[in-house]
C-alpha cells in the first residue's frame, strides 16, 4: 500500500508502470490508442532538429555559447580591438619577468672575508667562498624557472668573529641586501627567509586574489593589484633592516600574484580556441626576455635599492589600463550580468567598426530578454560538489606542484652537494645556461603540444620526468658502486657525466609540466570559476618552489628522501594523467556543468558498429523505475516491453 500511494504521488494520480514493464488494467486501452494515433501519424523530417526552449528561470544557450556565437559576432581575434588587448596583456609580462628573477640579485650570498686593518691600515683576513648561488629567483611564479638551489656555506665558527666584513659580490651589483646587514654566519639564515617571503606573498596572493578575480572580475583585481605593488614595491627599496626587507617582499608578491593571475584569466578569455596556447607561449617567451635582461639591468643599476626601484617603476604605466582595458566579456556574459555586458558588446563593435545588423544568429535580441536577470556569481568552494571538475583540477595541482618540486631535485643534482661540483664557477655562465635550458623547454612545447594535444604533451613531458629522475636515482648509484671496484673501467667522471645529462633532461621536461598543468587548468575550469582555478594551481607551484629555500634553510638535510618522494609523485602523476580530457580546439566551459560534460575521450575511436562500455551523457537512461508523469504519458510504447503490453 504504501508503495502504491508513493507511486500515484509521483504520478500526479496516475501509477506509473509495474516493474516488469506492464501498464495498470485502466490504462491500458488508453495507451494503445495513442500507439494506434503515433502509428497513423505521419514520420518527422530526419534532418530537422530544434532546440528545446529553455526552461523557466535558465539562460538561452545561444548566450552561453560564446565562442560560437559572442566571439564571432566581435570579429574573434581578427578584430583590431582584440588584438590590441592582447598586446597589452603581453607587455607586462616583461616587468613580471625582472619582479620575478630579483632574488637571484638581490639576496644573491657573496664571497666575503673578515677586513681586519693591520699597522698600516691594509685589510687581511681569510677569504670564505660564499655559496654557489647561481640560482633563478626563488619567486618564479608560473612563467618563470624554479629556483636553482645555493649551497650552504663552508666558514667555520672561527672565521664568523669579526667586525667588519668584505664582500665581493659576482652578481653585477656593488651593493645587495646580504652585504647591506651582513647576512653571513649566525645570520645566514635571514637570506632564506627572505626568500620565504616573497614565495609565500605569492601562494596567498594566489589563492586570495583567484577568489576575489571570481567574485569582482579580473579588472578590479589586476588595476588595485597594480596601485598596492607600487606602494610596496617602492617601499622595498627604503628598507631600514632585513625584517622590514621581508615583510615587504611578502606583500609584494602577493600583489604580483594578482598581476599575474588575472593577465592569465584575461588572455585566455580573450582567444578563440585555436589561438589559446600560441597566445600564452608568447607572454612566457616575454617574461623569459626578462630573465635574460636581468643581469644588464643590474650591473646598469650597481646598487640593490636602484635596481629594486628600477624593477617596480614600469608598472606605472598599467595605470592606464583603468581607462583603456575593459571587463573580461566572457566572465560577465557568464555570471549573466547582461546588461554590463551589452555596452561592453557595442563597445567592442564599435573600436572594430563591425555592424551590429550583421548579428545572423540573434545574439542582441536575445541579449535584451535577458537584461532583467540578476547575476549570478560563482565561488570555487562550489566544485567540491561536482563529480568530474574536481578531479580534474586536483590532477593538475598535483602534477604542477611534482612538476615544479622535482625541478630543484635535478639543478641540486647537477650542481652538486659542493661548490665545486657547479657547472663553471661563473655566475652568468649558470644563470645563462638555467635560463637556456627554460627557453628550449618552452621552444619544445609548442611542436609537441600541437600535434599530442594538452594531454598527450603533459603525458609526454611527465613521462621523461620520471625517467630521469628514476635513472639518476637507481642507475648512477649502480654506477657509483661498481666504479669502486679496481678493474671495472668505470671513473667518478662517468657517473658526474651521467648526472649532469640526466639532469638536464629532468629540469628541461618538469618545466614544461609545469607551465603545461598550469595552462591545462585556466582552459578546463569553467569561467565563472576560473580564477580561483588558476589560483589554486598557481599555490601548487608555489608549495613546489618553496622546497628548494627550505631545503636550504636544513643545510640540504634530507635532499635524497625529497627526490625519491617526488619520482614517486610522477609516477603517480603519468597514471592520473590519463584522467584527464583534452582542450585542445574546444569552446571553454562557461559554468559548472559545462565543465562536468567536460569528460575524457578514448585515446582510441570506437571500432564501427561496437558498442561503447561507457555510455555519454545524451545516451544515459534511468534505470530505477521511477519516471515522472510526462515520461510515462510520452514514452510508453519504448518504455513497456512486448510481454506487458
Amino acid at each position: 500500500m504504501a508503495i502504491d500511494r508513493r507511486r500515484e504521488a509521483a504520478g500526479g494520480g496516475r501509477q506509473l508502470p509495474e516493474e516488469n514493464g506492464s501498464l495498470p488494467a485502466g490504462e491500458v486501452g488508453s495507451a494503445a490508442a495513442a500507439a494506434a494515433t503515433l502509428a497513423v501519424a505521419p514520420p518527422a523530417p530526419a534532418e530537422i532538429q530544434t532546440l528545446p526552449p529553455p526552461a523557466a528561470g535558465s539562460t538561452s544557450p545561444l548566450l552561453l555559447d560564446y565562442d560560437g556565437s559572442v566571439l564571432p559576432l566581435l570579429g574573434g581575434l581578427g578584430g583590431g580591438y582584440q588584438r590590441t588587448l592582447v598586446l597589452l596583456t603581453w607587455i607586462p609580462a616583461l616587468f613580471i619577468g625582472f619582479s620575478q628573477f630579483s632574488d637571484s640579485f638581490l639576496l644573491d650570498q657573496p664571497d666575503f672575508w673578515c677586513r681586519e686593518a693591520d699597522g698600516q691600515g691594509n685589510g687581511t683576513g681569510h677569504l670564505t667562498r660564499g655559496p654557489a648561488n647561481h640560482s633563478q629567483s626563488s619567486g618564479a611564479g608560473m612563467l618563470g624557472t624554479p629556483a636553482l638551489p645555493t649551497l650552504p656555506p663552508g666558514d667555520n665558527a672561527s672565521q664568523c668573529h669579526c667586525h667588519e666584513w668584505q664582500y665581493r659580490i659576482r652578481a653585477g651589483l656593488v651593493q645587495n641586501v646580504v652585504s647591506k646587514w651582513d647576512l653571513v654566519c649566525e645570520s645566514s639564515w635571514k637570506v632564506h627567509i627572505a626568500k620565504f617571503s616573497l614565495l609565500v606573498g605569492l601562494i596567498f596572493g594566489y589563492l586570495i586574489t583567484g577568489c576575489i578575480a571570481d567574485w569582482v572580475g579580473r579588472r578590479p583585481v589586476l588595476l588595485f593589484s597594480v596601485i598596492f605593488i607600487l606602494i610596496f614595491g617602492l617601499t622595498v627599496a627604503l628598507s631600514v633592516n632585513v625584517t622590514m626587507f621581508s615583510t615587504l617582499r611578502f606583500f609584494e608578491g602577493f600583489c604580483l600574484a594578482g598581476i599575474i593571475l588575472s593577465l592569465y584569466a584575461l588572455r585566455i578569455e580573450l582567444c578563440p580556441p585555436g589561438h589559446r596556447f600560441m597566445v600564452t607561449m608568447v607572454a612566457s617567451f616575454i617574461a623569459m626576455a626578462g630573465q635574460f635582461l636581468m643581469p644588464g639591468l643590474a650591473a646598469l643599476c650597481r646598487d640593490w635599492q636602484v635596481l629594486q626601484a628600477v624593477i617596480i617603476c614600469p608598472f606605472l604605466l598599467m595605470l592606464l589600463y583603468w581607462v583603456i582595458f575593459p571587463e573580461s566579456l566572457r566572465w560577465l556574459m557568464a555570471t549573466q550580468q547582461f546588461e554590463a555586458s551589452k555596452k561592453l558588446i557595442l563597445h567592442f563593435t564599435n573600436k572594430n567598426e563591425m555592424n551590429i545588423e550583421s548579428d545572423i544568429k540573434g545574439v542582441m535580441p536575445e541579449l535584451e530578454k535577458e537584461l532583467t536577470r540578476r547575476p549570478k556569481k560563482v565561488c570555487i568552494v562550489k566544485v567540491v560538489g561536482t563529480r568530474n571538475l574536481w578531479k580534474n583540477i586536483v590532477v593538475l595541482c598535483v602534477n604542477s606542484l611534482t612538476g615544479f618540486g622535482i625541478h630543484h631535485c635535478f639543478a641540486k643534482s647537477m650542481m652538486g652537494h659542493e661548490a665545486k661540483m657547479t657547472i663553471t664557477h661563473n655566475f652568468y655562465a649558470d644563470y645563462y645556461t638555467m635560463a637556456g635550458i627554460a627557453l628550449a623547454s618552452c621552444l619544445a612545447m609548442c611542436p609537441v603540444v600541437g600535434f599530442l594535444g594538452r594531454r598527450g604533451g603533459l603525458l609526454l613531458f611527465m613521462i621523461l620526468t620520471a625517467l630521469a629522475s628514476l635513472l639518476q636515482l637507481g642507475l648512477l648509484n649502480l654506477i657509483g658502486k661498481y666504479s669502486q671496484l679496481p678493474d671495472s673501467g668505470m671513473s667518478d667522471s662517468v657517473k658526474d657525466k651521467f648526472s649532469t645529462a640526466f639532469s638536464i633532461v629532468g629540469m628541461f621536461s618538469s618545466h614544461a609540466v609545469g607551465s603545461l598543468s598550469v595552462f591545462f587548468c585556466a582552459e578546463i575550469t569553467p569561467t565563472v570559476i576560473r580564477g580561483g582555478g588558476l589560483g589554486l594551481v598557481l599555490a601548487s607551484a608555489g608549495f613546489g618552489m618553496l622546497t628548494a629555500p627550505i631545503m636550504e634553510l636544513h643545510n640540504q638535510k634530507g635532499y635524497f628522501l625529497h627526490h625519491v618522494i617526488f619520482a614517486c609523485c610522477t609516477l603517480i602523476c603519468i597514471i592520473c594523467i590519463l584522467l584527464l580530457p583534452e582542450s585542445k580546439n574546444q569552446n571553454l566551459p562557461e559554468n559548472i556543468p559545462d565543465g562536468e560534460h567536460y569528460t575524457r575521450k578514448p585515446l582510441l575511436p570506437h571500432k564501427k558498429g561496437e558498442q561503447p562500455l561507457l555510455l555519454t551523457n545524451s545516451e544515459l537512461k534511468d534505470y530505477s523505475g521511477l519516471h515522472d508523469s510526462s515520461a510515462v504519458g510520452d514514452g510508453v510504447s519504448e518504455n513497456t516491453t512486448a510481454n506487458g503490453m
